[in-house]
């Protein structure tokens, strides 16, 4: 039997969905391709119908997660207009920070696990990544190009690395204290507070 077109793209959108859930929860070592099959509810034919290998499906899956996030990004800063950066602050440092590992963030969850990828999957990374940046970058206030763009690259490493930390430790009063820190961090990024220092 034949699938459409439509078809064929919905289900490999599908998998591509359940390969990073299933990444982001147990890590690439953590999950094979019946994990992957199983949580996408195909068959392993199916699968391997749309990629060749794990590490396939595990770029694509990479690339989806860091494009949702510039899209995500994007849509914030449409929807709030200067306050952007607040409300994206408080919602990745509160609700990425909580939420169920298989519904985080491709960058805390997955960027250890891009550094032992291969060189195709981690120019597919900078490439998404650098992306990222822009978005965040166009929603900076003052400053040339290239002063937004550093903000935007500490902005990012410390709402990734916040999370990280916050997600690690057991205590919910330790967690909240380092995600209150990093928001505050973020706005003074934001605004530009630390070009002058």
């Amino acid at each position: 039997m034949r699938y459409s077109q439509g078809h064929k793209e919905k289900s490999r959108a599908l998998i591509v969905d359940a390969a990073g859930r299933g990444f982001r929860k147990q890590g690439y070592g953590g999950i094979g391709v019946d994990g992957l099959a199983r949580e996408a509810g195909v068959t392993h034919g199916a699968f391997y119908g749309h990629f060749r290998s794990k590490a396939e499906a595990f770029g694509a899956a990479v690339v989806a997660g860091l494009s949702d996030l510039r899209h995500g990004i994007e849509t914030v800063r449409e929807e709030h207009g200067a306050g952007w950066v607040a409300k994206f602050a408080a919602f990745y440092m509160g609700h990425k920070r909580t939420c169920d590992l298989a519904d985080a963030c491709n960058l805390p969850s997955l960027s250890a696990e891009i550094e032992r990828a291969d060189p195709a999957i981690r120019a597919a990374y900078e490439v998404e990544l650098r992306q990222v940046m822009e978005a965040v970058a166009l929603g900076l206030p003052e400053g040339s190009e290239t002063e937004r763009q550093a903000r935007a690259w500490v902005l990012l490493s410390l709402l990734t690395g916040g999370v990280t930390l916050a997600r690690a430790v057991p205590s919910q009063a330790t967690s909240k204290q380092i995600a209150a820190a990093v928001e505050s961090a973020v706005l003074m990024v934001a605004k530009g507070a630390l070009d002058s220092q």
